[in-house]
C-alpha cells in the first residue's frame, strides 16, 4: 500500500527530478504539490515564478497544487506551514518530500520543524555529487530553462537559457553545476512528467535587490536577474 505524501514543489529542476524518481519507485502516493508564494505578488518564494505558471505545471502533471501564501511578518512562514502540516496530517499524510541535494543546514532545518509534528522528511535525490545529480537530470528527459540568477555569479544573458550539457560544461568557475548555492534557478516545462508541454515565454530579464540583515547586524544586499514570464 502506497504511503501518502506531499511533494514540496519549486517549479524547478530539482523538485521535478525528485518527483519523477518518486513516481517511478511507486512507494509514495503524492496527494498534492505544495508551493509557497509571496502573498503580495503571488510569485513562488523559491524561484519567483508566477502562480499561473505553477498552476499550469500541476495541471499538466496531474497532481493538485496546494499553494501557501506567505507575507513578510515575523514567523508567518512557520505559522502557515504548520497550518499546512495539520491540514495534511488530517488526511493521513506522514511524509513531506523535498528536492534538496546536499546542504545539511537546509535538511536539518526541515527535520527540526517537521519531525516534532510527526512528519518524516524524505529526500529522494540527496547525497550525490553535483556532477552526478546534473547528469541524472540531463538523462531524465525533463526540460528546464534558467529563470533566476544571482547577479554577481551569472549575468542577465543566462536568463532563458536551456539546461544542456553544453551550458553546464561552460558555467563560470565557482558556480555549482546544480545551482545549489543559489547561483541559478530553473522552470521545468516538458518531459515525461507532463501530459503536455507548458506554454510560456520569457519577455525580458529584470534586476531585483534584497537587503538581508545578518546575525552581526550588518545589512548585505543581494541582487538577482529574474525572468519576466508571459
Amino acid at each position: 500500500m502506497q504511503k501518502k505524501a506531499i511533494l514540496n514543489w519549486s517549479g524547478g529542476k530539482d523538485s521535478a527530478l525528485a518527483l519523477q524518481k518518486v513516481l517511478q519507485e511507486n512507494e509514495f502516493k503524492i496527494i498534492a504539490l505544495l508551493t509557497t508564494f509571496n502573498e503580495v505578488d503571488e510569485s513562488s518564494s523559491a524561484h519567483s515564478i508566477p502562480l499561473h505558471f505553477i498552476e499550469k505545471q500541476a495541471q499538466s502533471i496531474g497532481i493538485p497544487l496546494y499553494p501557501v501564501f506567505i507575507d513578510k511578518s515575523p514567523n508567518d512562514y512557520e505559522n502557515k506551514m504548520l497550518l499546512a502540516v495539520n491540514h495534511f496530517k488530517a488526511k493521513g499524510v506522514k511524509y513531506f518530500i523535498y528536492g534538496d541535494l546536499y546542504l545539511d543546514e537546509i535538511r536539518n532545518y526541515r527535520e527540526s520543524k517537521l519531525n516534532p509534528q510527526g512528519i518524516e522528511v524524505i529526500e529522494p535525490i540527496w547525497g550525490q555529487t553535483p556532477e552526478k545529480t546534473i547528469q541524472a537530470f540531463l538523462n531524465s528527459g525533463i526540460k528546464a530553462k534558467i529563470v533566476t540568477t544571482q547577479a554577481d555569479k551569472l549575468d542577465e544573458s543566462y536568463i532563458g537559457k536551456e539546461i544542456t550539457q553544453e551550458l553546464i560544461d561552460n558555467l563560470p568557475e565557482g558556480v555549482d553545476v546544480c545551482g545549489e548555492n543559489g547561483e541559478f534557478h530553473t522552470f521545468v516545462y516538458a518531459g515525461d512528467l507532463f501530459k503536455n508541454e507548458i506554454d510560456f515565454e520569457i519577455e525580458e530579464a529584470y534586476k531585483l535587490s534584497f537587503d538581508i540583515r545578518l546575525d552581526t547586524d550588518e545589512v548585505k544586499t543581494y541582487e538577482y536577474w529574474q525572468a519576466k514570464f508571459r
